[in-house]
């Protein structure tokens, strides 16, 4: 065991863990204020249900099995047949428990994404179904296909932290959610605190470190690389949403930046360790500008996707896998992409983030469908009108009076 090597995955374990609470202070100050704790809540149950899933099945599903195929087996369920002090057969310098908590973690927050789609909508019993069956079928296959050595991997699909399985998936699920529940009864709802948005969007950036550093899976250069390039993208992003917001609007608006910075960060997320850093520099530009786009498109289309998930993480994933086709070097990594002749790879990530997109589109509504015939998915008026923290769950996020 390296207990370098060893010591910095499990940071990375921890500071992805450290995202899920970041997404839930994210998208909690953008809610209404009487949908804080409801959509808090959406975020923090996956922590307690998806560890169970994971433990029981569905590390099982991702990592098990032959070469090839779309999901793997039960041979693993329960952690069974794995030593604890058994090494990851990647490299074997860290135990395989890191791996299995640090994989944990990805299919924690990863459902979650969905969420600030259908803030204000959703009961909470469907969204427990759905965040298990989501799992099920959508996100324990992509991760079988592409990081489990399945038919994705073998066809040399390449995603370095989850542009395809984490974040278009995510993305176009909720946007099959926002057109299956339709519009919220009030769309115009400000954000209840942005300072909350702030501190969720510095937990998500803190986070997103161990999320894309950590995906090399070992301390070497690319780590390095992984780690700079979120940084940069990130903040091109920011700056450049900021720019076109501004001038669009003629202020510059603080929401913008932080969201900016998001989308910045989903982009990069494939192709972190792929790409030399001037090519994150073009990547946080592109995300800035065309996530902006989405969004403007998103309103104009009239599709209630409150928190933006579809333009900022199903764009931002979708964008940053196509370009990680183009920018991919061997210079950095063992991939060559467009601009170094290598089309076929171009073709292949677009065709899996095309195939990752549709087919999370439409099992998601034909999901949401499903799960009506078992309990109502939509809310009634009257509780969407009082506000689903009190509807719901009974409690306030505030004081009377504090907003």
């Amino acid at each position: 065991m390296d207990t370098g090597v060893t010591a910095f995955m499990i940071l990375s374990v921890s500071l992805v863990m450290l995202m899920t609470p970041g997404l839930a202070f994210f998208y909690g100050g953008l809610a209404g204020k009487r949908n804080i704790l409801g959509i808090m809540m959406q975020t923090f149950v996956s922590l307690g249900i998806t560890t169970i899933m994971w433990v029981a099945i569905g590390y099982s599903l991702c990592f098990s099995g032959g070469p090839g195929g779309i999901i793997g087996n039960f041979d693993l369920a329960f952690l069974r047949n794995i030593p604890f002090d058994q090494m990851y057969s990647g490299n074997g310098k860290f135990p395989t428990y890191t791996f299995i908590a640090y994989q944990m973690m990805f299919a924690i927050i990863t459902p979650a994404l969905i969420t600030g789609a259908f803030v204000n909508r959703i009961t909470f019993k469907a969204y427990l179904i759905f965040l298990v069956v989501w799992q099920l079928f959508v996100y324990y296959p992509f991760v079988h296909m592409v990081w489990g050595g399945g038919i994705l991997s073998e066809w040399g699909v390449l995603d370095f932290a989850g542009g395809i399985v984490v974040h278009a998936t995510a993305g176009f699920a909720a946007l099959a959610s926002i057109i299956y529940v339709g519009k919220r009864r009030d769309t115009k709802s400000p954000p209840n605190s942005i300072p909350l948005v702030a501190i969720g969007t510095g937990l998500l950036w803190f986070g997103w470190y161990g999320f894309n550093a950590g995906s090399e899976l070992d301390v070497d250069a690319n780590t390095t690389l992984a780690f700079l390039n979120t940084d940069i993208a990130a903040s091109f992003a920011a700056i450049t949403w900021l720019i076109i917001e501004w001038i669009k609007t003629g202020k510059p608006k603080f929401v913008g930046l932080l969201t900016g910075a998001v989308a910045g960060l989903a982009t990069i997320t494939p192709a972190a360790g792929f790409v030399p850093v001037w090519a994150a520099m073009l990547i946080g530009i592109a995300a800035g500008a065309v996530c902006f786009l989405a969004v403007a498109l998103k309103n104009k289309l009239g599709w209630d996707d409150a928190l933006d998930v579809w333009g900022v993480h199903g764009i931002g994933g979708t964008l940053g896998t196509i370009l990680l086709g183009v920018f991919a070097s061997a210079t950095v990594s063992s991939q060559s992409g467009l601009l170094e002749g290598n089309v076929a790879f171009f073709v292949k990530e677009v065709a899996a983030v095309a195939i990752a997109a549709i087919y999370a589109f439409v099992f998601t509504y034909l999901m949401l469908a499903l799960i009506n015939f078992i309990t109502k998915v939509k809310v009634t008026e009257k509780d969407e009108e009082i506000g689903l923290d009190e509807a719901l769950h009974g409690e306030r996020a505030y004081d009377e009076g504090a907003l």
